[in-house]
């Protein structure tokens, strides 16, 4: 049995046929917004202003004064399900991942909602938001305000602020050689998503997504607490390969995966085989393929894992080998079973690179 679409009025259409592209599979190929990017780090920069564009980070982090940073993030998105409650949870889980992933904690959201509303019912639309409240109030925080817009595709993500101790920002450009690399959810979301789309993914299967992608990364200010944790971000559209190299590319170093060891979510290595793949897994591929290096055995099926884009996606961990056990106590703490030591760094007198083993 196939996992039921579930539009609030059932004479619409649904959700996934109205985008050309679905939850952070959305995202411009790394290649082409590297392209689009290029020479906006030269605007100026005042001191406050500790995280910005330049290390590839998940947020801009702001001094407001000794004890205290501002936290600020967007992420928005197209339905990557067809139940409207459900696109607003995990779109709305997604954007605020981006505070956790920089060792804060949120203070409040302002909705970005985009709609066709010649084509979806206002019983649709509500539904989005109230599936997007529901995760604020479980974040313990507002949605302040925000801004809509009538839309070709639908739309729907949050401006989210958080606040954290300037001494405890975590930055992908922190990682050092030695540390252990940790990965806090299986992987295989693009997966899923691709195999939903074509009415081929069961109710367990699709249970299983909604229940990872709407999991809060609650344990990133626990983890920027312990002294031995030097960088965070999440893993979300670029796949892991392409987060892990934004990290190798930040410090300056090498990252070597340990790929059997990676989680995947249950069912997604068989989905892949059937060719349940993304097309943005194939563009972050093209965009950074070049700095990855694989074994001469990797399978194209591993490889789509590999890339796979990661909507609302987990933590992904740079620390200490010492400060391991910890990593994973606050990760159980908070109900990530599933939390697995993937890799390490390393230094490198090259360029920075991702080597698969």
């Amino acid at each position: 049995m196939n996992a039921p679409a579930c539009p609030a009025n059932a004479d619409e259409p649904r959700l996934t046929s109205l985008s050309h592209g679905g939850g952070c599979g959305c995202k411009i190929a790394p290649g082409v917004l590297s392209e689009i990017l290029k020479g906006t780090a030269a605007l100026p920069v005042p001191k406050e202003l500790l995280v910005g564009i330049e290390t590839a980070d998940d947020a801009a982090v702001y001094q407001l004064n000794e004890g205290q940073a501002l936290i600020a993030t967007t992420d928005f998105f197209m339905p990557i399900v067809d139940d409207p409650y459900d696109f607003g949870r995990i779109a709305a889980t997604n954007a605020i991942s981006d505070v956790y992933a920089m060792g804060g904690r949120p203070i409040l959201a302002l909705a970005l909602v985009g709609m066709p509303i010649n084509v979806l019912s206002t019983q649709t639309i509500g539904r989005v938001l109230e599936g997007g409240a529901s995760v604020c109030r479980s974040a313990g925080i507002p949605i302040a305000g925000g801004h809509t817009i009538d839309s070709v595709e639908a739309i729907y993500g949050l401006v989210a602020l958080g606040l954290v101790h300037p001494k405890q920002v975590k930055r992908n450009a922190d990682a050092q050689p030695g540390d252990l690399l940790v990965l806090g959810k299986p992987l295989g979301v693009g997966v899923m998503s691709a195999a939903l789309k074509k009415g081929q993914l069961d109710p367990n299967a699709y249970a299983l997504m909604i229940a990872t992608t709407t999991r809060l990364n609650t344990p990133g200010p626990d983890l920027a607490h312990l002294p031995g944790v030097h960088a965070l971000t999440d893993v979300t559209g670029f796949g892991l390969a392409g987060h892990a190299l934004e990290l190798a590319r930040g410090a300056g170093c090498t990252v070597e995966l340990d790929w059997p060891a990676v989680p995947l979510l249950a069912g997604v290595s068989e989905l892949a085989g059937r060719g349940f793949v993304t097309g943005a897994s194939a563009r972050n591929w093209s965009g950074y393929g070049h700095d990855v290096i694989l074994p001469t055995d990797f399978s194209a099926d591993n490889r789509a894992l590999l890339t796979d884009p990661q909507t609302s996606g987990g933590l992904l961990v740079s620390c200490h080998p010492s400060a391991l056990d910890e990593v994973l106590s606050v990760f159980r703490r908070h109900g990530f079973e599933h939390a697995a030591v993937v890799g390490r760094v390393t230094a490198t007198d090259d360029a920075p690179a991702l080597r698969v083993l």
